[in-house]
């Protein structure tokens, strides 16, 4: 069997040449001991194996814990929990806005702490509101964290395997996979892969070492190299004269932008108006409005990017603030009790990322005509995990139908008309959901022939407590579905990835349908 030394990369050639006939090869080892970096022992693990000259021996899936910058925060400062409790004994009783003010920290953090330590029988209310602690010990849930942390930040990554139950229990609690950003802990899993060198394998290096090829042979000159002559005596790499000429090839359209335009202008063919808005919005409009409390966790569903530095909005547009504030508080009109809470008129001026694109249904509301449609193709901007159905700023399709006569069963004839025609779905599915500003809600699931079944998106029905706010007594369907996931479908792709992809030669090879 011939060989083509001449095809193999420098990072091959030089973990050929280092490894021998029956050890095991791992990404520790290769890093340790050829100084590789991890995406370096990547490409060469699957350029041998691809060749057969590497083969997978095992394969082991670790889940590790990394402490980020809100983890090490806590270590320095103190964790919520406990310095809410060391303010209470230094103060006595405050009330919840206060110790944020106190503390500098969020309202929804100081309603998440006083929720739990409530329960635990450590913090209690009195009838004007404030905030007292009882004489109770801190719980050992609290004192088992600070020591994760501890751990957390002297060892940077912590290993699943070995916790003790109760560490498990704690640390599980305190981790995100995706926007970890305001979380302690980071979740990772870990792939740890062990690979041997094959007969082919081994022949090959056998070839290197008698051929002298040593992986550090020079593969350009550069004007440093000839201004020095420090080339003078090296070997070079060889280079293959037959290699085909660039095609030339003619421009055209960016085949996602293309996609991008056809819905645009089927939605408008169905009658429905486009709205837009700016990236930048206030937190108002992107959660205030649409009744997502700003204590609750519920807010947690969004892991909005703040702006460094910047000012708050310098007012919001009346009658909106004033209605929707008491309508957070005590219901207002809605025939909702509200949360219940005090609204903050600051928090609501500042200004974030635009995190989804209801927001664009929410300041369309007050201004819509009834009957009416609207749509809006939204670039939103949310932390997450970047895999192949996940971008950290992706676009949503969203939407509202107003009027007297809608009902689920036409949010239903939406949604099927988005998942099978424009997304070009065959196997389509609907299941409850959860959002706080629409009841009932819904989920749409669509099946990709290679990544599976994955969501679509969201949708529902308007609560009261968002349209009666703004001004609207009819029903109001409402939808944010990800357009991106629907372009993978359409454009026959595997990964989102593919979508904003740098390498011009898939670009020139995808079409719009």
């Amino acid at each position: 069997m011939d060989f083509d030394l001449k095809s193999l990369h420098p990072l091959e050639i030089r973990l050929l040449r280092h490894v021998a006939k029956n050890e095991k090869i791992t990404v520790e080892r290769i890093s340790k001991e050829l100084a590789y970096k991890l995406g370096q022992c990547n490409q060469a693990f699957s350029w041998l194996s691809a060749k057969d000259y590497l083969v997978e021996i095992s394969r082991n899936i670790r889940t590790l814990y990394e402490i980020t910058d809100t983890g090490k925060d806590y270590v320095s400062k103190g964790t919520p929990e406990v310095r809410i409790i060391n303010l209470l004994k230094e103060k006595g009783s405050l009330r919840m806005p206060d110790i944020a003010r106190e503390l500098g920290l969020e309202n929804k953090d100081v309603g998440s702490a006083f929720g739990q330590l409530s329960k635990e029988g450590i913090l209690k209310m009195d009838a004007d509101k404030n905030v007292e602690v009882t004489e109770k010990d801190l719980p050992g849930r609290v004192l088992l964290f600070v020591s994760l942390l501890t751990k957390g930040l002297e060892r940077g990554i912590l290993d699943e395997s070995k916790f003790t139950k109760d560490e498990l229990i704690v640390i599980k609690a305190n981790s995100k996979k995706r926007g970890a950003s305001a979380s302690p802990f980071k979740i990772i899993e870990r792939e740890d892969l062990v690979y041997e060198l094959t007969d082919n394998g081994n022949k090959v290096k056998n070839l290197l070492l008698e051929q002298g090829l040593t992986g550090e042979e020079i593969g350009g000159l550069t004007p440093e190299m000839l201004s020095s002559g420090s080339w003078k005596g090296k070997d070079f790499r060889e280079y293959n004269i037959k290699t085909p000429p660039s095609r030339v090839l003619l421009g055209r359209r960016n085949p996602y932008s293309q996609y991008l335009q056809w819905v645009k202008d089927k939605l408008s063919s169905l009658g429905f108006e486009e709205f837009d808005g700016p990236l930048v919005e206030t937190e108002f409009w992107n959660g205030d409005a649409l009744f997502m409390p700003q204590f609750h966790s519920a807010r947690d569903i969004h892991d909005v990017y703040y702006l460094k530095n910047a000012a708050s909005a310098k007012e919001i547009e009346q009658p909106w603030l004033d209605q929707v504030s008491e309508t957070h508080e005590s219901g207002w009109e809605t025939g909702s009790r509200g949360w219940g809470y005090k609204f903050d008129r600051d928090f609501t001026r500042r200004q974030v990322l635009r995190s989804q694109g209801t927001v664009l249904s929410a300041k369309q509301l007050h201004k819509a005509k009834i009957p009416g449609k609207y749509f809006g193709v939204a670039r939103c901007f949310r932390y997450d995990q970047v895999d192949a159905t996940h971008g950290a700023d992706f676009y949503q399709t969203e939407g509202i139908v107003l009027g007297e006569d809608v009902n689920l069963r036409t949010l239903l004839g939406l949604l099927k008309m988005f998942a099978e025609e424009i997304a070009g779905a065959e196997e389509v599915r609907y299941v409850p959901g959860y959002f706080p500003f629409t009841e009932p809600s819904i989920e749409v699931h669509i099946k990709h022939p290679v990544l599976g079944w994955f969501e679509l998106g969201g949708s529902g029905i308007f609560r009261p407590e968002v349209t009666k706010a703004m001004g609207i007594d009819v029903p109001v369907l409402a939808w944010g579905l990800g357009i991106d996931r629907m372009a993978l479908m359409h454009l026959g792709l595997n990964d989102l990835r593919e979508l904003f992809s740098p390498n011009i030669e898939n670009v020139r090879l995808r079409r719009s349908k």
